[in-house]
């Protein structure tokens, strides 16, 4: 993509783009797996496009009960964590974490995780589908097989001792008219909440393209002469040089945006101008 889609800070000439976007319905609880870095794949990964994934997830609805595992619990060591695997009490290391429509997960690389059953997510993440898989609970297809686990690579990249990831505490903002809600910024994605029930006008940046998620509401997308309707599960591209764009909304909408930052201090920053407090933005940025 040319640097008018991308913008001026993102490398046009990679032949991946920078981001994912998937729904995830998830009926029952996926396999306990992680996800190597930039650094790991580069070099081990090189046929599968060599990058890593970073991933956050944002819960659009979720049973009540819900919960996800998400990051090692203190102490765990790669010892106890293999015989935990052997002997089928690997949720025991994992830490548990309930989730409501609204919140957010963030998973950096290296966090071993696990989606519980009754969820319906938003995951937005680096492009790339690098899995190494740890545990699947002895599930078998309908031949008998079990998938395979990759418990060399995964032990190669899980992170042990402190963790970064975790269910986000987001910083919340009220302007006229419009609730933005500050969930997470990293090298890979800065995401945020937008819900507003008039027109908002806005203007894209030359730097870096913009996804807009559409969560909840309908209504229409107007840019130059042209307008076209947007609904819940839509993922709109605005590219850099779009220039001004508009969403109306019928009633009330609910959408996330988000992009790759140029300068994770120039979103903290941006956060503190928009109302955020120091601390908090502080805090929502992981460089």
């Amino acid at each position: 993509m040319s640097a008018e889609w991308t913008g001026t800070q993102t490398n046009s000439c990679d032949a991946a783009f920078p981001l994912l976007v998937k729904f995830i319905f998830a009926q029952k609880k996926l396999s306990v797996q992680v996800h190597p870095d930039d650094a790991y794949a580069s070099i081990h990964e090189r046929a599968a496009g060599g990058r890593g994934k970073t991933e956050m997830w944002y819960v659009i609805d979720a049973a009540p009960g819900a919960e996800v595992l998400v990051g090692l619990k203190p102490n765990v060591t790669p010892e106890s964590f293999k015989r935990a695997i052997a002997d089928a009490s690997i949720e025991d290391s994992l830490q548990r974490v309930p989730l409501r429509p609204g919140d957010a997960m963030f998973v950096p690389a290296g966090t071993a995780h696990t989606i519980g059953g009754g969820f319906i997510l938003c995951e937005i993440q680096q492009s790339s589908d690098l899995t190494y898989r740890v545990y699947d609970y002895n599930r078998r297809d309908a031949s008998g097989k079990s998938r395979e686990l990759h418990l060399e690579k995964a032990f190669d990249v899980i992170r042990f001792g402190e963790q970064r990831g975790g269910k986000v505490v987001p910083a919340i903002v009220s302007r006229n008219g419009i609730a933005k809600t500050f969930f997470i910024a990293c090298r890979y994605f800065a995401t945020e909440r937008w819900q507003f029930a008039q027109s908002i006008s806005l203007q894209s940046s030359p730097e870096h393209f913009e996804l807009w998620i559409i969560i909840q509401g309908t209504g229409s997308i107007h840019w130059s002469q042209e307008s076209l309707p947007f609904a819940p599960a839509q993922v709109w591209l605005i590219p850099a040089r779009l220039g001004s764009f508009e969403f109306t909304p019928e009633s009330s909408a609910t959408i996330l945006r988000t992009y790759v930052p140029a300068n994770l201090a120039a979103v903290a920053a941006n956060m503190r101008q928009q109302g955020v407090g120091g601390a908090d933005a502080s805090r929502l940025v992981f460089a």
